[in-house]
């Protein structure tokens, strides 16, 4: 979140100067970490399930529905819960939430009922799992952006996030070891033995990190009264132009995002015959790697480029590289898609930096709702889904995420100016 020095949400004051801001900023990057983890695991379920279960496409999509639908509907609930209890507090809901879904994985995997019913109920599960994580990211984005020098506030937030791509580059690779078995194919496991494994490890480590926030000081953050000018101060939230801008391309991008990584398994499969469901599994560990690189990368580089510059070529080579996925075949086109990952991955903190320049008093509220527009993620990997299915060809819905970078590389060219 960039703010300018006279408007940004700044420390209590009392805790100002006296207190190190480091250790605090590495445990809230912790938590980008967890949820990058278990966000790199849902790509794969999709599969997994498609074959386990038996689901459509577009119906193994409505995991990324119920993960993603979660911000849009907990976002602002959790914002007013953090305005009243205070960051901390929140986090620790946010983590006991997660765990919780976590632990209903295992015993849904374990009940003795029929598939139809059992992919409802992991619906469910992944609706109070992602309304933790919407919790986190609540807390967590504007936290760690204010936890050290203003100006630097961009480079931190692409910082943490950078560990959120660590974490999502190594769940495929666990998903795809323990779900997909050797020399199955695209066929996937018969069994959800894995997806118990995996799911309660998650939910004890979480439940671990809960106890260590209760027990752990860490400052508050307090809303500044010194913006930048009265105009600023007055205007409702809906009149920062830049801001009503930033959560269109937030929603746009996210659901580009989401829905690219959602359908990565299938493409692999239609685009090369020699890759099987595990290869591809593989080949999204790897690009989402590509995608944590790109975020060190764009960390450094955003050091001597405009941030806004930055996002605007990267989502133009993006739009390149959608149309060679739409309309080639092979292995060429699957190192484009894998490059996608490495050029998007800036956009997510970038566009959420932007969007909160200069609120002044509504940075809170303004969170809250770039946070819900995460909500894009539960709308387009649907409709690509429909249009994979309707067509019988998943190349032809990656037309899609061509247009969401179209908006997000205007954004990055005019749609950020703050008026």
């Amino acid at each position: 979140m960039a703010l300018a020095t006279t408007s940004q949400s700044t420390i209590a004051a009392s805790e100002q100067g006296t207190k190190s801001y480091l250790f605090p900023f590495i445990l809230v990057t912790c938590l980008f970490f967890l949820w990058g983890f278990s966000y790199g695991l849902l790509d794969v379920l999709n599969k997994h399930f498609q074959d386990t279960m038996n689901v459509s496409k577009a119906r193994s999509t409505l995991l990324q529905a119920a993960y993603f639908g979660a911000y849009f509907l907990v976002a602002l609930p959790a914002g007013l819960f953090m305005n009243k209890f205070g960051y901390k507090r929140g986090i620790i809901v946010g983590l006991s939430l997660f765990a919780t879904g976590a632990f209903l994985f295992y015993l849904f995997a374990a009940s003795d009922i029929a598939n139809d019913s059992k992919f409802n109920f992991f619906l469910g599960a992944f609706l109070i799992l992602a309304s933790g994580l919407t919790f986190l990211e609540t807390a967590a984005n504007p936290y760690s952006t204010v936890l050290g020098k203003p100006e630097l506030s961009e480079f931190r937030l692409n910082l943490s996030q950078s560990f959120n791509g660590v974490g999502a580059f190594l769940g495929p690779l666990v998903g795809g070891y323990l779900f997909f078995s050797e020399g199955e194919g695209s066929t996937g496991s018969s069994q959800l033995g894995s997806v118990q494994i995996v799911y309660v490890v998650i939910g004890i480590v979480v439940s671990l990190f809960a106890i260590l926030f209760w027990r752990t000081h860490l400052p508050e953050i307090k809303e500044s009264t010194i913006v930048s000018s009265i105009d600023q101060d007055i205007k409702p939230l809906a009149a920062h132009r830049h801001f009503i801008w930033s959560v269109a391309a937030q929603f746009f991008y996210v659901g580009a995002q989401v829905g690219i990584a959602a359908l990565f398994i299938n493409y692999c499969i239609e685009a090369d015959r020699t890759i099987n469901a595990q290869t591809a599994s593989k080949l999204l560990g790897t690009s989402l790697l590509l995608f944590t690189i790109g975020r060190f990368t764009g960390s450094a580089l955003m050091k001597k480029f405009a941030p806004n510059k930055l996002l605007t070529v990267y989502a133009l080579i993006n739009i390149v590289l959608c149309v060679v996925v739409v309309y080639l075949k092979g292995i060429f086109s699957v190192y484009a898609l894998m490059a996608i990952f490495f050029f998007e991955s800036i956009m997510f903190p970038t566009i959420f930096a932007l969007g909160v320049k200069d609120l002044g008093h509504h940075t809170k509220k303004g969170s809250s709702f770039l946070v819900m527009s995460i909500a894009g993620g539960a709308i387009m990997p649907y409709v690509m889904g429909f249009i994979a299915d309707k067509t019988a060809y998943t190349p032809n819905a990656y037309l899609i995420p061509l247009f969401c970078f179209a908006l997000v590389a205007w954004y990055g060219w005019k749609g950020y100016k703050v008026k």
